[in-house]
């Protein structure tokens, strides 16, 4: 193998890791975002962050937004 053949071989390695740590962020942020909001379904929208990163990103927009959402709060009682 050449010089040419290693440096080569050296810049698919750093785009594969480049690739999972990228992948790992993104699952996880939607989690992140929730848990630094106080979301109380903080947990749920981590397993959905998840989920939807390891099915190519159906749930993810879905896990982000809901991250964002505010918390409701209850009716007054009369």
């Amino acid at each position: 193998m050449t010089a040419l053949d290693y440096f080569a071989w050296v810049v698919l390695i750093v785009l594969i890791i480049t690739a999972l740590v990228g992948f790992v962020i993104l699952a996880r942020l939607p989690g992140q975002i929730a848990h630094s909001r106080n979301h109380p379904q903080a947990e749920a929208i981590t397993v959905a962050g998840w989920m939807g990163a390891l099915m190519v990103g159906v749930f993810w927009p879905l896990a982000l937004i809901w991250a964002f959402t505010k918390q409701q709060s209850e009716a007054p009682k009369p």
